[in-house]
């Protein structure tokens, strides 16, 4: 049996523009590498949750590594164990992020965000809204980096909960949280509570008042989003029969990683996508020799290249990430199930952060058939045997290409999520 090596690129499929000549900009650029990566492999489109649906990472995430949206214990999770907090079963979390912000029109709009210099301030800041009992429910507010905490209720709160975050912060003020389902009313009325607190205790905070001496927006509002709670989960190596490690730059990366039984392994990213490229390869060479049957790398560059609005920066991206593809048709990468797609689409276009528009998916290793694509980008791939592919689809056709397929309706193993050989079946013990 083979193992298996992901090369994920965040935010790779794209949309077509008129200066690329109708073109998208994984088709627009130069991709010699990633041309012979497809021509030697079968070809499809991934949509990760469906047809037209925009996904976010995490959600794109999960469905990808065989995860269900029952199962799914919510962003914050994944941040909270990503900075190595505890996380409990009973508590619910919501990620916090301190801000600037002014009074328009009756409404408190966000006006920015804290900078590297802004650290020291924000510390104090927290540490004056660290704690509060709002109507038999704790907030506790833990701080791990710039202007950004993970805030931990307890008391029976519910992660049923509406974002007060923006988003939009040129289109919408801060926003009311509300119950997204039966029993949270009394969470929503409380994270309201709290956050009007907050920003009343923060507007009167003497730093904050020296900063509006100085003209500068007070960092008086702390908003909430990506609510969650800890679920059951089933371990990866359980659910699949694979064992390995995933690579990535954010603590994001590293609480999911540590959430489905992963080995979380950091690497950070530079201004040069394809070096950075080349570094996850060789740790994923590492970790294939050192006996993963896993390995998943993630990678920021794409996804970044289209926030920035312009196709020729994500042209730019793509085709600083090629040269490095060469080395997957090389030992022990040529041993191995190797595929190259993307968690969502990020489109150069205005308006638009995500998309529902389908990613490049593509996979080589032996035994897998070759296919008339020869070329990478959405309009070649979609001619590919693959077809068009769903998020839940990927772990089945990854582990079919390694020969580990679960042989439906025949020695099912405990998880009935499974879509691959459990790792270590149990033997009957005969005494």
């Amino acid at each position: 049996m083979k193992p298996i090596v992901v090369v994920l690129l965040d935010g790779l499929g794209d949309r077509a523009y008129p200066e690329l000549d109708g073109r998208s900009a994984n088709e627009a650029a130069a991709t010699p590498q990633l041309d012979g990566f497809c021509a030697r492999g079968s070809n499809g489109l991934l949509w990760p949750l469906g047809p037209g649906r925009a996904p976010s990472s995490e959600r794109a995430h999960w469905h990808m590594l065989g995860y269900e949206d029952s199962e799914f214990p919510g962003r914050a999770v994944f941040e909270a164990r990503g900075w190595r907090r505890d996380v409990d079963a009973d508590a619910v979390y919501a990620f916090a992020a301190l801000r600037p912000a002014v009074m328009r029109d009756g409404a408190m709009w966000i006006t920015g965000r804290p900078t590297d210099e802004d650290g020291p301030v924000c510390d104090l800041l927290f540490g004056g809204v660290s704690r509060a009992d709002v109507d038999g429910l704790l907030f506790t507010l833990n701080h791990p980096r710039r202007g950004e905490a993970i805030l931990r209720i307890d008391g029976g709160a519910s992660p049923a909960v509406s974002d007060t975050d923006p988003f939009f912060r040129d289109r919408d003020p801060v926003l009311r949280p509300r119950s997204r389902a039966a029993g949270a009313g009394r969470t929503a009325r409380a994270a309201e509570a709290w956050t009007r607190w907050v920003t009343k205790t923060l507007s009167e905070h003497s730093l904050n008042r020296t900063r509006s001496r100085k003209g500068l927006d007070p960092f008086c509002v702390i908003t909430l989003k990506w609510w969650g709670q800890a679920l059951p989960t089933w371990r990866f190596p359980e659910r699949h029969g694979l064992e390995g490690a995933l690579i990535g730059g954010s603590p994001f990366l590293g609480g999911l990683a540590r959430t489905v039984g992963l080995e979380p392994v950091e690497l950070g990213e530079s201004d040069d996508p394809g070096a950075d490229l080349s570094t996850r390869l060789g740790r994923a060479r590492e970790l294939l020799d050192e006996g993963a049957t896993f390995v998943f790398s993630h990678q920021k560059a794409t996804d970044e290249a289209g926030h920035t609005k312009r196709p020729a920066a994500k042209v730019d991206a793509i085709e600083s990430i090629d040269s490095a593809v060469a080395q997957l048709a090389e030992p022990p990468f040529s041993d191995a199930v190797v595929c190259i797609t993307g968690d969502h689409a990020t489109p150069a276009s205005p308006e638009v952060i995500h998309s529902g528009d389908p990613v490049p998916f593509s996979i080589v290793g032996p035994g897998v058939r070759a296919d008339d694509v020869d070329a990478f980008g959405e309009s070649f791939q979609r001619g590919g045997i693959l077809g068009h592919l769903r998020g839940e689809d990927v772990m089945p056709v990854l582990l079919n290409a390694a020969d580990r397929p679960l042989f439906a309706g025949s020695r099912p193993g405990v998880d009935p999520h499974g879509a691959g050989h459990p790792l270590s079946p149990q033997p009957l013990a005969w005494n």
